[in-house]
């Protein structure tokens, strides 16, 4: 009797294993989930993670909650980091740094109860700024311009000045009062959406995106809707599964830079609570008191600096944090010290202090620990480059054995050129990843053979 194929999903979380279940294992970016189950899920963050104020919102939402804590932790951070506003600034070289965050959180649809982990912070949080909750949170974006929209910067058109029907002058008209309140958060629980708007001929998105990471000064190029917005406040939290996510996210994305904006969070449900949770009216006041004092804190706090203990730190894991990697998985963590640098800020001024403590700075480093942890499990080891990667992932299934060149082209129903495949196995070579031997027994032409590293 012929022995069962083994289930490369066997061993996987549940509801990481019904997710990938149905994937689409057609060629594309990320070739298929071939590759996934050698890789582990992330272990949850270091208790670091969990320091000050963010962990005690987080532990005392987390028992009434199905959402992963982590979902919840990195929520909270993100959420304050835009309610303060863009005052409190860290200056790198000519860089000015501020507190807002651009999060991603990753999980199976509607079993990682990612919309679960922002309500419960948002409940938090209407107690301490029903204005920014109500007002400055939007959802359903479907273009740069939108974005801009919601911030954007008065208008004024210059008018003619008539006496019985006689031009005596001219005269500037607010045609269009504005917004005054520049903090805005994104809400983007379908994500995938913001990613195939940014695909589009003509979009701006990707562009707007990016902008609003960086400095916050936006416009459009439209001679007919020449919209602009000076020093926006914009954070992101966006939802998506991980199907989604790697059919989705293009190569151009990575180049350009989108991706590594975002800090990326693996989820997953925690629990099983048939009826709810609930938290009580006393404890929300107590975190809301607590949360209302950071605030008022951060929004008197302008430049920001590390103190002695948080510089020496600072200095032994800057290298490895600036340091590029290989693939897919540099261009997703290419902004690593940044993300870190910001995370520690909001530690900071979660903690009512305008220096940056070791203290603060160990837990930012756990949280993106975390993220590292997500994105490598997410992307794997893809390069980004789908022969490239189809060759790999071919290689390593006839691993110890090599592909010769004619096997390389067979993999592709010869519907790869001779200069796409050099391409990509030259790729290979840089990374180290491949090794190539030449072999001759007849005396003619060398045939190569190529191997996994």
């Amino acid at each position: 009797m012929k022995a069962a194929t083994p289930n490369p999903l066997d061993g996987l979380e549940p509801d990481i294993a019904d997710e990938l279940s149905g994937e689409d294992n057609s060629l594309n970016l990320f070739n298929s989930y071939s590759d996934v189950h050698t890789r582990q899920y992330p272990d949850p963050p270091a208790e670091a993670a969990y320091y000050g104020l963010p962990g005690l919102i987080t532990k005392t939402i987390e028992p009434i909650s199905e959402a992963d804590p982590v979902a919840l932790l990195a929520q909270v951070l993100t959420c304050f980091g835009n309610v303060i506003g863009r005052e409190p600034n860290y200056m790198v070289e000519a860089d000015r740094h501020t507190t807002n965050l651009f999060l991603l959180i990753v999980g199976a649809t509607s079993k990682g109860r990612k919309g679960v982990s922002y309500g419960q912070n948002r409940r938090v949080y209407e107690k301490v700024d029903p204005v920014w909750t109500y007002d400055r949170v939007r959802s359903g974006f479907q273009s740069g311009e939108g974005i801009i929209a919601e911030v954007r910067d008065p208008v004024e058109v210059q008018e003619a000045v008539r006496e019985r029907s006689r031009v005596t002058g001219y005269q500037m008209v607010i045609k269009d009062p504005g917004v005054d309140d520049k903090r805005l958060l994104v809400l983007a629980p379908e994500f995938s959406q913001v990613l195939k708007v940014a695909r589009r001929e003509g979009s701006i998105a990707s562009d707007v995106i990016r902008q609003a990471w960086e400095t916050g000064n936006l416009r459009t190029i439209s001679k007919n809707s020449p919209l602009k917005a000076t020093g926006a406040h914009i954070s992101i939290v966006g939802h998506i599964t991980i199907p989604e996510l790697r059919r989705e996210l293009s190569s151009t994305d990575m180049a350009n830079g989108l991706a590594n904006r975002f800090i990326f969070v693996m989820v997953k449900r925690s629990k099983c609570l048939p009826d709810g949770g609930h938290l009580e009216d006393s404890q929300i006041e107590e975190i809301s008191r607590r949360l209302r004092e950071a605030i008022d804190f951060a929004k008197t706090t302008r430049r920001m600096y590390r103190d002695d203990g948080a510089r020496r730190l600072w200095r032994e894991v800057y290298p490895e944090l600036s340091e590029g990697k290989m693939g897919m998985i540099g261009a997703v963590l290419a902004r690593g010290e940044a993300q870190v640098l910001r995370l520690s800020m909001i530690y900071a001024l979660m903690d009512q202090c305008s220096v940056i403590k070791q203290e603060h700075l160990e837990a930012a480093l756990a949280l993106w620990e975390y993220s590292e942890a997500s994105a490598r499990f997410i992307f794997g080891d893809a390069l980004g480059d789908p022969t490239a990667d189809e060759i790999l992932r071919n290689l390593r299934l006839v691993c110890p054995a090599g592909l010769t060149k004619t096997d390389i082209s067979e993999l592709f129903k010869r519907n790869k050129t001779a200069s796409e495949i050099n391409r990509a196995l030259t790729m290979l070579i840089e990374y180290g990843i491949v090794t190539c031997k030449r072999t001759t027994d007849t005396g003619g032409r060398p045939e190569e053979t190529w191997y996994v590293v």
